[in-house]
């Protein structure tokens, strides 16, 4: 992935205006992009003003065990699902000092899609004192191409939320 191409630049320099002016922190849960969503907002200097810290949550057990994701949920929709992503975004807020969070979760290829979840799908969930929300992507693309295409949606859902 590119070091902070100058829109993620912009997007995180947004975030974190939204997130300071509010006196918040952001915690992230990511699995298929395994930590550059936390990398993209450090890169931006004074990031430790806003960014509380981040979960790389790539195997199942990790789910469970560092946020909390049970075991059942996972067995009963698969890693790759909304139920999934909705429970990593809240057992970030859960174990953690952030007001917000967002969680990843996908199939960033080349191996490992299937019919109903092809490579690139991701699943998405946002948490904010306004509510959990979450939605599917497909992207296209190799997997450097998936990873920084869940990294750009990620941040830029997150400050669609904020500006509400």
């Amino acid at each position: 992935m590119d070091t902070l191409a100058p829109e993620l630049l912009h997007c995180c320099e947004q975030l974190a205006n939204a997130l300071r002016l509010r006196g918040w922190m952001l915690a992230t849960a990511e699995s298929c992009t395994g930590g550059l969503i936390a990398a993209t907002c450090t890169g931006l200097s004074g990031s430790s003003d806003w960014l509380d810290r981040g979960f790389v949550t790539y195997s199942n057990a990790a789910k469970t065990a560092q946020l909390g994701v049970p075991e059942g949920l996972i067995a009963r929709h698969g890693a790759v699902s909304e139920a999934v992503a909705r429970a990593m975004a809240e057992g970030a807020l859960r174990h953690s000092l952030a007001q917000v969070s967002v969680a990843v979760t996908g199939v960033a290829g080349p191996t490992g899609g299937s019919p109903d979840k092809p490579v690139g799908t991701v699943w998405f969930a946002w948490a904010t004192p306004q509510g959990l929300t979450a939605e599917r992507q497909v992207f296209g693309g190799d997997r450097d191409a998936v990873r920084t295409a869940t990294v750009r949606h990620a941040l830029a859902g997150l400050l669609r939320r904020l500006e509400v």
